[in-house]
């Protein structure tokens, strides 16, 4: 049976949780327990899929599935487990549940409330599979007194009561700011936010506390006492330079320690953190650096292209470089030439994306590479905009396109290269989708297989001709077009298994350019960098050499 962590976030702060919550579970897995991390938002969207990047940063996608919350790709990168549709749920997937059953007479016509329904239905999802694990980590989104999240609060205290004494602990996440003009660390802002905690009837067992400046003992022991927490459970967090160095940072104030004694759980085994100090080795000993330009349309937001970002980082430690990320707006070469904006990047990467806007850009950037030999990467709609400006400048295709700007536009402008994709194989049987349908969860999504071909660029990089890479697109480049597009040189190297959906293309005569139509970027960790990524760094680092 699984003992369970909560983290809340303060009133003042929140900023960090998912963090701290994925540096605790990687430091529980180095003392050797088994972990499971979980994410409880309270915003009322059912499908995350369908909220913009500009709102909630990206969508990270499950091997089955599910499209979820940014903060279930940290607890992947730093545990290495494949998250599930059961380790994310929202506010409004909750609601719509209740309904559902409400309207199947379930309830047998009861009044439905927020309690018992909404939070039994909470509690319901947080014994999913309780007894695979040491320890499940649960990461309540939002901050204490946020009206959204208070159903999920009394949840989690009605669950607390419901398990044995000391099954279950409470960590909560505050900030301490530091007032520069007298000096000083201000810690009512913690009080505060632990006597709204403690008034819907959670007390914490262990208070993460960031802070840009050491908290002095005297500080810990006020906030000790006036908390109701040991001094021993009241745990630092600084500003890190890299969040790879925090389950070291956060081992070396306690955290774990302060969790197994919450436990009393003595003794317990002694963390062995080999795999983290390599990493922070690596971050912070490189032997170089590379310049890559991501050419996207969400640029203004960092998080929306978070996990490419972190793979990026990754393939740099792979290759003991650090990997200079600058983000360009592909809107801009609507306007302007891109020579000016892409000469002296090492490497190109054009990400994925929903809409016609700034695609223009993009087709650009892909010609830009293909022409001066420079590395590029394209991932989903990256790959697209590849092919559309293969067909157009390769195979004479002038007018070739994709049916969602024609969708979009509501007129047809272009030949579609690339189509709305109607129907697709999971599993035993036939997925089947129309322009029409709804946009939330429709796409095709999760882990899907390729096959590649031998001899490849692709299958020299994987070490391997079969791959389960996950997916999140809705249009398909129809290979109609492949037989023009091989004969100028560009090369559909991956497939579907049933040779239908083209998986993945490569350009023959040129140094490094592959397009993928799946999101490797969601697999790639630390202490296992992507080989897509990993190889792509590497080819960055060759073009570094010939500047």
């Amino acid at each position: 049976m699984a003992r369970y962590i909560f983290i809340t976030g303060g009133v003042v702060s929140s900023l960090g949780k998912g963090l701290a919550s994925a540096a605790l579970g990687a430091l529980l897995q180095a003392r050797g327990y088994s972990v499971r991390l979980r994410k409880l938002d309270p915003y009322l969207n059912v499908d995350p899929g369908t909220m913009s990047p500009f709102e909630h940063g990206e969508v990270f996608v499950t091997d089955d599935g599910a499209e979820t919350d940014l903060d279930l790709g940290h607890y992947e990168r730093f545990t290495g487990v494949s998250a599930r549709k059961t380790d994310s749920v929202s506010s409004g997937r909750i609601y719509s549940t209740v309904l559902e059953k409400e309207r199947r007479g379930d309830y047998l016509g009861k009044t439905i409330q927020v309690i018992p329904h909404v939070t039994n239905e909470i509690k319901d999802f947080l014994h999913v599979g309780e007894d695979e694990v040491d320890f499940m980590l649960c990461e309540i989104g939002g901050t204490v007194g946020d009206i959204e999240g208070l159903p999920f609060f009394e949840a989690i205290r009605q669950f607390a009561q419901d398990k044995p004494r000391g099954q279950c602990i409470f960590m909560h996440l505050t900030l301490l700011p530091y007032l520069a003009a007298s000096g000083e660390l201000k810690t009512k802002p913690t009080q505060h936010s632990v006597k709204e905690l403690r008034s819907i009837g959670i007390a914490p067992d262990v208070l993460v506390c960031r802070s840009e400046h050491p908290i002095p003992e005297k500080e810990r022991e006020k906030i000790g006492l006036f908390c109701n927490v040991r001094k021993e459970s009241v745990i630092a967090a600084y500003d890190l330079k890299s969040i790879y160095e925090a389950p070291l940072a956060y081992h070396r104030e306690g955290l774990d320690q302060a969790v197994l004694d919450a436990f009393a759980i003595s003794p317990a085994p002694r963390p062995d953190l080999t795999v983290w100090e390599d990493v922070a080795d690596r971050v912070f000993n490189p032997e170089g650096e590379v310049k890559i330009a991501i050419v996207g349309k969400y640029t203004q937001l960092e998080d929306a292209y978070k996990s490419i970002a972190e793979a990026l980082t990754h393939g740099g430690m792979a290759n003991r470089v650090r990997v200079k990320v600058e983000w360009v707006d592909a809107e801009l070469f609507d306007r302007e030439d891109p020579a000016a904006h892409l000469e002296g990047y090492h490497a190109i990467l054009v990400p994925g994306g929903f809409g016609e806007r700034g695609t223009e850009g993009k087709i650009k950037a892909a010609q830009f590479a293909r022409e001066r030999k420079v590395p590029y990467l394209g991932i989903c709609l990256g790959m697209q905009m590849a092919v559309i400006e293969a067909a157009r400048n390769l195979a004479h295709v002038a007018d070739a396109g994709s049916e969602e700007f024609d969708h979009e536009s509501g007129k047809k402008r272009f030949t579609p290269v690339v189509y709305h994709l109607k129907e697709w194989v999971q599993g035993n049987h036939v997925v089947e989708r129309k322009v029409g349908d709804d946009k939330g969860g429709t796409m095709r999504l999760g882990a899907y297989t390729a096959k590649l071909s031998e001899g490849s660029r692709v299958a020299g990089i994987y070490g391997a001709t079969t791959i389960e890479e996950r997916h999140r697109h809705r249009y398909e480049v129809d290979t109609k077009f492949r037989e023009q597009l091989e004969a100028c040189g560009m090369v559909f190297s991956g497939m579907s298994p049933d040779g239908k959906l083209p998986e993945i293309v490569e350009i023959r005569d040129h140094p490094w350019f592959i397009g993928v139509q799946y999101h490797p970027e969601l697999k790639s960790k630390p202490f296992a960098p992507h080989p897509l990524f990993a190889d792509f760094v590497r080819a960055a680092v060759e073009t570094s050499r010939l500047v």
